[in-house]
Parts: structure tokens; C-alpha cells; sequence
């Protein structure tokens, strides 16, 4: 079984699909961290975020794998800390938007659902590109200043939530208007609006829907 959850940042994805994975006893497979991954490595080599050619050498390259609690490790080692700082954050949408590093990692990330059998899987694409036939589809969305204010408490900084909304903003368009796998909703995955929801809530839906076999279903 593949659950694909997809949105935009900050709307709580890997929170709520670590949470799905446990309850239904399936792997875990944050697509953004691979991204992230490729993203660090490209700032390690001093390389240029918007050379496509060179980050596309990067990603096919990399020694990217997971551990039992489905964080991403590069060459074996866990850079959790350095994946999710800022300089990462602002560099990624560009990193991911080249055509050649969403082909090298959409490869990888196939290869991985096949190898286990099965996954929760959450990104941006994991609905429309990378498991366009997934058992059950779901879009988490949320306000710009919703996820702004989820992060600046996230990092401790609530006086930052404006200068958060402002880059939030500026990878949702990014992402949203790439030429290479832009973030949309799928036509069959469930919306869930997560702004007046608690995680529990969101998770307990997601579940109820699975297990009811109701909405969300992408071809058998």
C-alpha cells in the first residue's frame, strides 16, 4: 500500500505521515528531506543552487538512505540539524525545481517504495508524480500565516513570524510555478484545510478515510 500526502510547507506533512506510517505499521519516506539532502550537498561542494547540470550530477550521485525512524541519512550519517536549518530552507526550492535532480530523486524514491513493499510517503509531488497510482491521495493545506506562526514556534522566534510568512510565501511560489513537477492538487486526493486542526485531528482523519475506503483512492 502507498499513502501519498502532499502540500505546501509548514502545512505539517512529515509530522502527520510519520504518524499514518505507525498506525498502519508502513515505512515512512519524507521525499523533502532527499531535496534537502541533494541541497546540502550542493552548498558542501560550493556549487551554484541554480546550475541545474551540476545539481543534477549531485543528485544522481548521491548515497542517500533512511533510518528506522525514517529520517534521511547522507552517506550513512545523520545531518537532521543541518538538513532543516536556514540556509538549507531558502535554498532548496531552487535546488529541487531543476529537472534533472526531480528525475535522479523520483528514480530513487520509486526504488525505495519497491524495495519495502509499501510507504506513507509525503513532498510535493508524491500525489501526481512520483506514485500517480497510489492507494489513497491526500493534499494538506494551511494559510501562509498559519505555517509561519507553526515554524516561528517551531524555532522559538515568535517575533519572526512576519519575515517566516514573507519566505513561506516566496517557496510557495517556487513551487508552485516550477516548470518541472509543480505543486498542485492531485484530482482524486482529499484536500484537508489543517489550520483549525490538531495533528491528532488530521491523522485520525487521514485514517478514517483509508480504513473506510473513503475518498482519496488513486487506481488499484
Amino acid at each position: 500500500m502507498i499513502i501519498a500526502i502532499d502540500g505546501p510547507a509548514g502545512a505539517g506533512k512529515s509530522t502527520v505521515a510519520r504518524a499514518v506510517a505507525r498506525a498502519l505499521g508502513l515505512a515512512f519516506l519524507d521525499t523533502g528531506a532527499m531535496y534537502r539532502a541533494v541541497t546540502l550537498e550542493v552548498l558542501d561542494r560550493g556549487l551554484d543552487p541554480m546550475d541545474g547540470a551540476a545539481c543534477g550530477e549531485v543528485a544522481r550521485g548521491l548515497d542517500l538512505s533512511f533510518d528506522e525512524a525514517g529520517k534521511v541519512l547522507l552517506g550513512g550519517v545523520s545531518r537532521e540539524a543541518e538538513l532543516r536549518g536556514e540556509t538549507v530552507t531558502r535554498t532548496v526550492s531552487t535546488v529541487s525545481s531543476h529537472g534533472a535532480v526531480r528525475e535522479a530523486i523520483v528514480a530513487k524514491q520509486r526504488e525505495i517504495a519497491a524495495k519495502l513493499g509499501g510507504v506513507v510517503a509525503e513532498g510535493r509531488d508524491t500525489t501526481t508524480v512520483v506514485f500517480p497510482e497510489a492507494s489513497h491521495k491526500f493534499y494538506l493545506s494551511a494559510s501562509a500565516r498559519e505555517r509561519a506562526r507553526r515554524r516561528a514556534f517551531e524555532l522559538d522566534v515568535p517575533g519572526r513570524i512576519d519575515e517566516i510568512q514573507a519566505d513561506i510565501e516566496r517557496r510557495d511560489r517556487l513551487d508552485s510555478t516550477r516548470a518541472h513537477s509543480p505543486l498542485r492538487i492531485a484530482d482524486d486526493a482529499v484536500e484537508i484545510d489543517t489550520d483549525a486542526l490538531a495533528v491528532e485531528e488530521v491523522v485520525a482523519r487521514i485514517l478514517a478515510r483509508i480504513r473506510s475506503g473513503r475518498g482519496g483512492e488513486g487506481k488499484p
